[in-house]
């Protein structure tokens, strides 16, 4: 009995070994993973750093010093009130992550949840969800996400919450294919067998071998999000000025660009396009990294 007990120490270890090393070996065997997760490490400092670290407040307007092209003294220039853009660009990245983590996520677990008591359990159930998604999937996206902002109000909350209603579809529907592929399987006949009651079976054998394909649409919807919340800010129905948002600097911007000022809306541009660029790079090796297959 003690030498059973002396050896749990040592089989935790070894799991936590074999979890980390897969890690660093997904990170190593694809090279465009490796350098997406540095991007993302790069965001995330921009994120929870950056407003400690920006050389300006964001919010301070300097009449004097106005429209200034990018120098030694601002990075990427000043806008019309002769606030800082690149403080402004950095600062802005923590509420963008933000809206499209939170929103993803909500989605995510709302999807998962929906989809594999449809994909499992079928019948009634099934039905009635295809029928409310068909209902969400019948209106164009954005648009949809334009009404429920309109509707609700222009807040930050509610832009993460109409951003997650127009993904619930996809992580729902894609949830019911893969668990109702693999509710027949012999893995799950062998679970029920052994003794596992159905919600068990579900949440412990089923749902994460359903993960991998889960994580490239993660992944894809996290820069989806970006863009969604960007473009509800270019039309005026995001956050409202003067809160530091790359789609609210960008619809700024393009006032300037005819002018002659085309660091105003370049710059926040070039963030966005690189954060959404990031997250499309993420898809294959978070798949790889969850997928219990490739743990050998």
């Amino acid at each position: 009995m003690a030498d059973m007990t002396a050896s749990n120490p040592d089989t935790t270890r070894r799991k936590g070994d074999t979890t980390l090393g897969h890690i660093v070996y997904v990170l190593r065997d694809n090279p465009l993973t490796m350098l997406a997760f540095a991007m993302l490490a790069f965001f995330l400092g921009c994120a929870f750093f950056g407003p400690a670290l920006v050389p300006y407040d964001p919010l301070a307007t300097n009449a004097a010093r106005a429209l200034e092209a990018p120098s030694w003294d601002h990075w990427f220039g000043t806008d019309n009130l002769g606030r800082d853009v690149f403080s402004r660009v950095i600062v802005a990245t923590r509420l963008d992550l933000t809206i499209s983590v939170a929103a993803v996520a909500l989605s995510f677990v709302i999807g998962s949840i929906l989809g594999s008591i449809a994909g499992y359990w079928g019948g009634w159930l099934d039905a009635v969800l295809n029928r409310c998604l068909d209902t969400i999937m019948a209106f164009p996206l954005f648009v949809l996400a334009m009404g429920v902002v309109a509707a609700l109000g222009n807040t930050v909350e509610n832009i993460i919450y109409a951003t997650a209603i127009i993904n619930i579809p996809f992580y729902a529907r894609l949830v019911r294919a893969e668990v109702n592929i693999r509710r027949h399987s012999g893995f799950a006949q062998a679970a029920k067998l052994a003794g596992n009651s159905d919600l068990r079976v579900l949440a412990v054998h089923i749902f994460p071998n359903s993960l991998p394909p889960m994580m490239v649409q993660v992944s894809l919807n996290l820069g989806w999000a970006i863009l969604n919340a960007a473009g509800l800010s270019f039309i005026g129905l995001g956050v409202a000025p003067p809160t530091p948002e790359w789609g609210i600097m960008v619809a700024e911007g393009a006032n300037f660009i005819v002018s002659g000022e085309w660091w105003l809306a370049v710059f926040p541009g070039l963030w966005l396009m690189l954060a959404v660029f990031t997250f499309n790079l993420l898809g294959d090796g978070l798949r790889d990294i969850v997928d219990p297959r490739k743990r050998t």
